[in-house]
């Protein structure tokens, strides 16, 4: 299992369209088990950097399908 700090240096790429995601800045667990359900990353929106709307992608766990040194492959149809 992946320490938090290692998955914050990661870049997350989808796997059905080449997208970048970005990188990981929080993940989603079960309390009672310790297991990862999700990883967080931001997702950012505008334009040249006006108008910004702040979200955020929520990959579920079985969604990814690698993991490398320095990316996450994941398969999300969006």
């Amino acid at each position: 299992m992946s320490r938090y700090m290692d998955l914050r240096n990661k870049e997350i790429i989808n796997i059905t369209d080449g997208k970048r995601f970005g990188f990981v800045c929080d993940i989603e667990f079960d309390i009672e088990t310790g297991q990862i359900n999700a990883l967080i990353v931001p997702r950012k929106s505008g334009f040249l950097g006006i108008f910004k709307q702040n979200d955020e992608y929520v990959i579920p766990w079985e969604n990814i399908k690698k993991m490398g040194d320095d990316i996450i492959i994941v398969e999300i149809y969006l």
